[in-house]
């Protein structure tokens, strides 16, 4: 099928497969935001899809991107798809658009075909952006702005690349990622030149029963085979000190950005510093939820929310500026969000990390990776961390 996908699999037999035509906007260079507001407005009472990149930021606040930028991804996507199929326990139902032999066929044939993939794995030459060198070296510099308080935390990312892949060798690129991960907002999209596989384990903001609430990560782990093993790498994880310091930081700023937006005294933290074990990796994931005040629009929460306070630091708006001077690409939608709203207005949106983006017209596939710099990061061990996550989803897809 030569047309839009976007599948939102939760890795729980449950998810949202969306597909066909139906209205899509790709946007750039500005007023994103406000037609962003037009468009689910026109769309209202329905199921609207989108990719949300990290450099909005830059009609938030007085921000730019100047980096290069070597994936061309838009600044916002936005699609009311044809058809919506809801995934429960392996039970399909269509929630928008018709409910025919056809559309239900597509996506039972969808699942089926992928959930099982055996794609063999290829030989893809990925390449860092930069040296581990300048990586110390910039870490080492970041630091020295903490000393000196311009800031408490900051998110460093680096790029890994690959340039002339061609079409044919990323199918199945997703699944063999989701085999790998089984992450929880695992996603994958496709649309005009683009494919996106993600394996996220992170929540960025979701909207049920009345309620806002935010799960950031802070804090990351390796499993080990061995359970014993396994088990005291989660307990450490549990009591790292600098681990927790970061978590904390980030709830606090995230209360802060809910508060913007919350009905007095409705913010609270649900969970602090849980860990959480995945297939490649234990997190640290915090809950801080609120009671939203009344008559907001979805815009309005992604103005005080947005980015997320993992991807960015502590306090938000100096961190982006240094991560705009000290990162040497452009994000785009890495540290962004992929999500969905439901007709009702409730609405569910992840953190862009462990993913791969695909452009099929420049050939290129980029794949980043940060982690949380703070004064008592070890600039190597940073460094580790970084090439542990990302080795998992290369791993994933090249021999």
């Amino acid at each position: 099928m030569d047309k839009n996908i976007c599948f939102l699999n939760s890795n729980n037999d449950s998810g949202l497969l969306a597909f066909g035509g139906g209205e899509m906007r790709s946007l750039q260079n500005g007023g994103a935001i406000d037609q962003l507001s037009e468009f689910l407005d026109k769309h209202k009472g329905q199921y609207v899809f989108l990719c949300l990149s990290y450099d909005l930021k830059n009609e938030i606040e007085n921000l730019s991107s100047k980096n290069t930028d070597l994936s061309s991804f838009p600044d916002l996507v936005m699609w009311k798809p044809e058809c919506v199929v809801d995934i429960k326990k392996n039970a399909l139902e269509v929630v928008q658009g018709e409910d025919n032999p056809h559309n239900l066929g597509f996506a039972s044939e969808f699942l089926k075909d992928h959930k099982h993939s055996t794609q063999g794995k290829q030989n893809i030459n990925f390449e860092a952006r930069i040296t581990k060198e300048v990586y110390l070296k910039k870490v080492k510099e970041l630091k020295d702005h903490i000393q000196r308080g311009d800031i408490y935390e900051i998110n460093f990312c680096q790029e890994y690349f690959a340039q002339n892949v061609e079409n044919e060798i990323i199918n199945d690129f997703y699944f063999n990622i989701n085999n790998t991960t089984k992450a929880p907002f695992s996603s994958y999209f496709k649309f005009g030149d683009f494919e996106i596989f993600c394996g996220s384990p992170e929540r960025f903001i979701q909207k049920n029963q009345g309620r806002l609430i935010a799960q950031p990560i802070k804090g990351t782990a390796p499993r080990a085979r061995n359970p014993s093993e396994d088990k005291a790498l989660k307990q450490l994880l549990k009591q790292d000190p600098k681990e927790r310091a970061e978590n904390i930081m980030i709830v606090d700023l995230m209360r802060n950005d809910l508060s913007k937006i919350a009905k007095k005294q409705s913010v609270q933290v649900d969970a602090l510093c849980e860990i959480h074990s995945f297939e490649t990796v234990h997190q640290m994931i915090s809950t801080v939820s609120c009671v939203p005040k009344e008559n907001l629009s979805f815009t309005d929460v992604l103005k005080a929310t947005f980015p997320m306070g993992s991807m960015t630091g502590a306090p938000k708006y100096r961190a982006m500026v240094l991560i705009e001077a000290f990162e040497d690409f452009k994000r785009g939608l890495y540290s962004g969000s992929i999500g969905y709203i439901s007709p009702n207005g409730d609405f569910d949106f992840n953190v862009v990390i462990r993913t791969m983006i695909y452009n099929a017209r420049l050939k290129t596939l980029s794949c980043s990776v940060g982690s949380a710099i703070t004064i008592n990061s070890i600039p190597e061990k940073e460094y580790e961390e970084c090439g542990h996550k990302i080795q998992k989803i290369i791993d994933g897809i090249c021999r």
